[in-house]
Parts: structure tokens; C-alpha cells; sequence
């Protein structure tokens, strides 16, 4: 809980968290929605799945454009640009009415969405290195609550928002208000220029486990923000009501875990914690299995907890890797991570479309128990 009182204390180290979280608000309002988007348009899962594929192909192309940017303007100025134009994104997905238009939308939701990322993640690792601090953890728990907020309270309104955009532009006032308030904190960082020529590729292999398990963890995130509300609804049954509760235990459990896991890490090591969050995710998946909608919304929970700390410690990891500067090795697992978050939906979507979603959740089941496998690679 330190590194929380440091973020809550200093408004250097709030700025960027409430980036993290205005992410996840607006993902976590979207994922709330989905059922009533896709009613509205006449799509099937499989349509929303390709829908959500090109979310995550925009995702990839500006992935590889952010680093780039970041050296050009600074990484400041990018999380910046990138976060206020996020936020402006998600009216047309929230808009349109053809399905063309949609899958467009969706493109431009994951370019930018996954453009922040980077630029954020990589803020975070310069302010950590310039005042030594350890906030990489409780930056991710702002993400997760920024879900649990969005989620958690939207889903009360559920029954009286008939119209979704007029709950989107309330979401997107506040969030925009509160980041320009906060901007001037971050906004001249700049990242040291990453030295390409005395990067060698053997200094990549360490990376690719971490990718694998950064993919697998956060397809699986990813999983639980599109597809929980329509697995509560179409295979648990669940009432109304309930269906926003999935991905409200999850965003709770995740972002209780994610603000004490710098203390918890630096007791265990990374190795060992990854190793008990995968553990506590594989049992969360198996409750969810059992489809009774108790059951699932309390393996949701499970899921959230497990996971909470297997990202930052994946960041953690990342940055401390020989031969590589660790602005560009994170940003190269938050770029393959992120790609996961959104690729995931797509092959649930699949999944569900050949078969059912409950065969989609048994593949994150499996998704977590590679990651769990992957972990005894590790160094302590």
C-alpha cells in the first residue's frame, strides 16, 4: 500500500495513474455495453469477434509507431496526445449504425487505446528510474479500478440508459476534465533515446518468454472485458442485473491485488509470486466453468486477483533485462501484451461462434495454465 499513498500523495505520480485509469473507464463502459451494441446492430458473436479483430489490428499498427513518437515529441507529450484523443474515439463505436462503420470505429479505438498504453507504461518507467520509486504495480491496480468504476457503477444504470452515448459523453467529461487537470505534471518527460546500435538480438530472448506470458495473460483480460457480460447472460443465464457483476468482481479483486503487490513482490521475487497468481487464476477459471452464475462471478473474482500481479512483475522483469534499454523492452512487452488484450476477444469470438463461449473460457483456462508452465523459466 506505499507505493498507493505515494500516487495519492504527489500529483507527479497521480497524473499518470488516472491515465491508466481513464483506459480502463472507458474500456470497462464499452464492455458494459456490449450486449447492447451488438442488439442494435444485428451481429452475431463471430461478427463481434471480427469487429474486435480490427480493434486489435489498429492496436498493432501504432504499436509499432509509438516508440517513434515518443522520441520525437517525448514520452510526456505522447501519453498525453494519446490519452485526450482516446477518449474522443469511443463515440463511433457507440454511434454508428452500420456494421462497416462499426468495424472502423473499432480500428481507431485499439490504434490509439494501444498507442497510450505504450506511451504510459513507458512514462511510468522514467518517473520510477528518475526518483526511485516503485509505483509500476499501483499504476496497474488505477487501471483495474478504472474498469471496476466504470463497470461496477454503470452497471446500476443499466436499466435507466436507454440511450448508451449519453452515459459515454457523462464518462467522457469527467475523465477528460480530470486528465487536463493533471497533464501539466507529466507533459515535459522525456525518455533517454534508445540506443538501437548496441542492441544485439540474443538480448532478446528473455523477452520471449515474458512476451508469451504477457500475451496469454492479457488475451485473457481481454477475454473477460468483451465476452463476461454475454457469458453471464447466455450461458450462466443470469438476471439482467447480474451480468455487469462478472467483470466487477474481476476489476475489484485485480486492482486489491495490483496495490499491494510491490510489497508482496519484494518479499516473494517475481518468480514466485507469477507462480501463485497463475494458480489463483486457474482456479478462477474453473469456477467460471461450473456455469452456475454465483460460481462464475465469484471465479471471475478469483481470475482477478491471480492475474493482478503477473503484468507488473512482467514490466518488472522486462526492465531489468541486460542489453536492452528498459524503455524499449517494456514498451515491447506492453505492445505484445496489449495486442493479447485485444486479440483474445477475437478468439473467443471464433470460438464461440464454431462451438460456444463456454469452450472459449476452457481455452483461457489453458491460456493461464501455459503462462503458469512458462513461469518456471523464470529467474527468481
Amino acid at each position: 500500500m506505499e507505493s498507493l499513498k505515494l500516487i495519492l500523495s504527489k500529483g507527479r505520480y497521480f497524473a499518470p495513474a488516472f491515465v491508466f485509469a481513464t483506459l480502463n473507464v472507458l474500456v470497462g463502459t464499452w464492455a458494459i455495453y456490449i450486449p447492447t451494441i451488438t442488439k442494435r446492430l444485428g451481429i452475431n458473436e463471430g461478427e463481434l469477434g471480427i469487429a474486435i479483430f480490427y480493434m486489435a489490428l489498429g492496436t498493432l499498427l501504432f504499436i509499432a509507431l509509438a516508440p517513434k513518437v515518443m522520441d520525437y515529441i517525448g514520452v510526456g507529450k505522447a501519453t498525453a496526445l494519446g490519452v485526450l484523443i482516446a477518449i474522443f474515439t469511443f463515440i463511433i463505436p457507440f454511434t454508428t449504425l452500420q456494421y462497416h462503420w462499426f468495424c472502423i470505429g473499432m480500428f481507431i479505438v485499439g490504434a490509439f487505446i494501444g498507442f497510450t498504453d505504450v506511451a504510459m507504461n513507458t512514462l511510468v518507467t522514467e518517473i520510477e528510474k528518475e526518483d526511485d520509486v516503485h509505483i509500476m504495480s499501483a499504476n496497474h491496480g488505477f487501471f483495474s479500478l478504472g474498469g471496476l468504476l466504470s463497470a461496477g457503477i454503470g452497471g446500476l444504470f443499466l436499466k435507466d440508459t436507454s440511450i448508451p452515448i449519453y452515459h459515454l459523453l457523462v464518462v467522457i467529461l469527467i475523465v477528460l476534465i480530470i486528465n487536463l487537470l493533471f497533464i501539466r505534471y507529466y507533459y515535459r518527460i522525456e525518455a533517454k533515446k534508445n540506443v538501437i546500435d548496441k542492441i544485439r538480438f540474443k538480448n532478446f530472448k528473455p523477452l520471449v518468454v515474458l512476451a508469451f506470458m504477457a500475451f496469454f495473460v492479457m488475451a485473457s483480460e481481454g477475454a473477460i472485458v468483451d465476452w463476461s457480460a454475454l457469458y453471464l447472460e447466455k450461458v450462466s443465464l443470469a438476471k439482467f442485473s447480474w451480468i455487469g457483476l462478472g467483470f466487477t468482481a474481476f476489476s475489484a479483486t485485480m486492482a486489491l491485488g495490483r496495490f499491494f503487490g510491490d510489497a508482496i513482490s519484494k518479499n516473494l521475487g517475481a518468480k514466485t509470486i507469477i507462480l501463485i497468481g497463475t494458480i489463483i487464476g486457474i482456479i478462477g477459471f474453473v469456477l467460471v466453468l461450473l456455469v452456475h452464475p454465483v460460481f462464475v462471478i465469484i471465479g471471475f473474482g478469483f481470475v482477478g486477483l491471480g492475474l493482478s500481479v503477473v503484468i507488473p512483475e512482467l514490466f518488472r522483469l522486462a526492465g531489468r533485462t541486460d542489453g536492452i534499454p528498459s524503455s524499449q523492452s517494456i514498451s515491447f512487452i506492453s505492445g505484445v501484451g496489449f495486442f493479447g488484450f485485444l486479440v483474445g476477444p477475437v478468439l473467443l469470438g471464433y470460438l464461440a461462434d464454431i462451438s460456444s463461449l463456454k469452450l472459449s473460457f476452457f481455452a483461457l483456462l489453458t491460456f493461464i495454465s501455459l503462462t503458469f508452465l512458462l513461469a518456471f523459466r523464470l529467474k527468481q
